[in-house]
């Protein structure tokens, strides 16, 4: 990190964070960024993307300044807090700047609180950001920097017409960055209208985490599929897992079975409460929760370390969802395993996730 021109206060938090070393997109990203430029980043999770945005809109804050210079738009709450405790991390040695998160699930009253000590950086879900721009209690005259972390997914999520709103509401001149795994033609739209002279930087090793991952699939019938989930479970000793779900009802009736199974397992999805969202997930990473069952939306921004494995109990829709679950294991330099259940009827989707760089799926039979 030495090379990248960054500050002492910077390189502290970065040593006391363990990390010495750029990322690819980081070496790529940062340099462009501190410079004001314009950037779309195409990066996958686990890449080091957060650090790759976040290390230059810190570095560009003017302290002095009690007004929102910085805004970052996430797609769901659990990524927006995620952000903001990576944001608060870094600026550990820069005493005046303050990062505050605001999202839905959480009574608005408190968000205005925080919103009255002056943060200089805001991380936001369009919908809860857009609320407090109409209320007044949010202003963004002075952002400088707005970033749009996952934009595919805020896009796939709804978000376009709370996304333009908020961009309306900041300085022409601002800086306008982009990250997302795919660029859709919703994406390239928007950064069109809204980008000058973009950097586009695609980071192709998203295998890099990947090739760290064992990853093998199973034909089975459906009915199959909770006793092959407890069969792998028990053969590779796995004590620590995420198992995806393509439905809430499906997240819900799995988590059931594998209780009455014997094993301590937990569903997570959008239908939960914010309370009982937080209490799943704090179960999960305190480890008083073993399983975690989740549908992607819901496991969007999850950071958990030590993940042995991941089982696509249902076989995601795209490759790109392949992408992001397998990626929630085999994380800093660890190895992990991907195990996917393909059913009658879904070989030609499986065939379009094989086909994906660096995804190298193995047909395997089960354990005896």
């Amino acid at each position: 990190m030495q090379h990248l021109n960054l500050s002492e206060d910077i390189l502290k938090a970065l040593l006391d964070m363990g990390i010495k070393e750029a990322s690819p997109i980081q070496a790529q990203a940062i340099p462009a960024l501190l410079e004001g430029r314009d950037v779309i980043g195409q990066a996958q999770t686990g890449t080091g993307k957060t650090a790759a945005f976040a290390i230059p809109l810190i570095e560009r804050i003017q302290q002095a300044d009690k007004r929102v210079q910085a805004l970052v738009l996430c797609p769901t709450r659990e990524l927006a807090l995620q952000v903001t405790g990576e944001i608060q991390k870094l600026t550990k040695y820069k005493r005046n700047l303050q990062a505050v998160a605001i999202y839905g699930g959480q009574p608005i009253e408190r968000q205005l609180r925080a919103l009255k000590q002056r943060p200089q950086i805001i991380v936001g879900t369009p919908g809860r950001t857009m609320d407090l721009i109409q209320r007044n209690a949010l202003m963004l005259d002075a952002v400088q920097t707005v970033v749009l972390d996952e934009a595919d997914e805020m896009l796939n999520m709804g978000f376009r017409h709370d996304i333009e709103k908020i961009l309306k509401q900041t300085p022409s001149a601002r800086q306008t960055v982009f990250f997302s795994a795919t660029m859709s033609k919703s994406i390239l739209e928007l950064t069109a209208k809204y980008q000058q002279q973009a950097l586009h930087i695609a980071i192709t090793q998203i295998d890099q985490p990947l090739v760290k991952i064992e990853q093998c699939y199973f034909e089975l019938q459906k009915a199959e599929k909770l006793s092959a989930l407890t069969q792998l479970l028990k053969h590779h000793q796995v004590k620590r897992a995420l198992v995806f779900c393509n439905t809430k009802h499906g997240v819900d009736a799995l988590a059931k079975k594998l209780r009455l199974a014997g094993y301590s397992a937990e569903g997570l999805h959008g239908g939960k409460t914010q309370n009982q969202r937080d209490q799943i997930m704090k179960n999960f990473r305190t480890g008083s929760t073993h399983f975690l069952i989740a549908t992607d939306v819901a496991a969007r921004g999850l950071d958990v370390h030590s993940l042995e494995a991941v089982f696509n109990f249902d076989l995601p829709k795209d490759s790109e969802f392949y992408i992001h679950r397998i990626g929630r294991t085999g994380r800093a330099g660890k190895s992990g395993q991907a195990f996917t259940f393909v059913e009658a009827g879904e070989q030609k989707q499986l065939r379009e996730i094989r086909r994906y760089p660096n995804v190298m799926l193995s047909r395997q039979d089960l354990p005896a």
